[in-house]
């Protein structure tokens, strides 16, 4: 792709974000959404490949889905309240209209099933992109939405965390366990929502840091399924140790950062005397576990049968800036000593 195009691209992803995160009226905000969506689409088919076509034609078509019912809903609540502030949302219908429009945008459960189909037919930095910066807007205004229905958004989370955990047990494309695993953690966000909107920002702040390292993991070691992971032992050994330590914060198991967030959310339900949703949400981490395990166990314990030479990658060094990695996976590995200065700065 041209330089200049992309620059404009991406200068485009960052304007409608920051137009959504700027605008206290539901007409702005709604079209920052529009430019946001509007920039990604080129990036995403910039390959001309059939199946980043259909990926991309399926993402605008159920992001031009939720921005109408957003729409819709922001003039329903101007006609019932005469307001289009964001924060005067006094009528429970355009309320839950809402929410459910930017669960859709997010791709929470049972609103997720464009999300691993659309990441499957992209690359892995496209695919970055929409599970990382594209949260972002959508996140805002759900943050803003002020009262919400408590009911929907713990039902939205607790299906989400069961649904990303239940459909990611059987797949061998990264791409879509990815999808699955972003499904589970946007859940877990969306249960502590309205309890606590810091640790939601905390959550999110995280699952970035583990998600870019993934994503950049993948990308230098060029691996898209389950079987391309365990050739990675013979050409970036270092790598290969790495990202099942990735993999696990994702998880999250202690004693790594992933831990964090998850923890303070069930301390938080269970505050709340929400225990048994608390339980339900740690099992259905139970699942996500799994499927880590599966694919740190491709990588670290197997070795791939080479019966064909097709199957052999080329195994030539990686000229790729490898920085930003090592400062994302430390991050990813090394923060749950941290945890009391993290909770004391977003658990006010």
């Amino acid at each position: 792709m041209n330089p200049y195009i992309l620059a404009t691209l991406l200068f485009g992803l960052g304007l409608g974000t920051t137009i959504t995160f700027a605008s206290s009226h539901w007409l702005f905000a709604w079209m920052g959404l529009e430019i946001n969506t509007l920039a990604i689409v080129p990036l995403m088919a910039q390959s001309h490949h059939p199946r980043a076509v259909e990926a991309t034609t399926k993402y605008f078509l159920a992001q031009a889905t939720a921005a109408a019912m957003l729409l819709f809903a922001s003039i329903s609540n101007a006609w019932l309240s005469g307001q289009w502030d964001i924060h005067q949302m006094s009528h429970p219908l355009p309320t839950t209209l809402i929410i459910l429009a930017l669960a859709l945008k997010i791709g929470l459960a049972p609103l997720h099933t464009w999300m691993p189909e659309v990441l499957q037919g992209l690359d892995l930095t496209t695919g970055l992109i929409l599970s990382t910066w594209q949260k972002l807007a959508p996140f805002c205004l759900l943050l803003q939405v002020q009262p919400a229905n408590a009911t929907l958004l713990l039902v939205l989370g607790i299906t989400s965390t069961l649904v990303g955990g239940w459909g990611g047990l059987n797949q061998t494309q990264l791409r879509k366990i990815l999808a699955y695993s972003s499904i589970a953690h946007l859940g877990w966000m969306i249960l502590v929502l309205q309890f606590s909107p810091s640790l939601t920002f905390l959550t999110l702040l995280v699952y970035f840091i583990m998600t870019f390292s993934l994503f950049i993991s993948f990308k230098i070691s060029n691996a898209t399924n389950i079987n391309t992971l365990a050739t990675s032992w013979a050409k970036a050994p270092a790598l290969t140790s790495i990202i099942p330590l990735i993999l696990l914060s994702l998880g999250g198991l202690p004693p790594l950062t992933g831990f964090l967030p998850k923890w303070l959310i069930l301390q938080e339900l269970t505050k709340q005397d929400l225990a048994p949703l608390a339980t339900v949400a740690a099992l259905s981490a139970l699942l996500s576990l799994f499927f880590y395990l599966r694919l740190s166990y491709a990588m670290t314990l197997t070795m791939t049968p080479n019966n064909l030479t097709a199957t052999l990658p080329w195994r030539l060094p990686s000229f790729q800036t490898t920085l930003p990695l090592a400062i994302a996976s430390s991050t990813t590995i090394c923060l749950l000593p941290l945890a009391p200065a993290t909770a004391a700065l977003f658990t006010w």
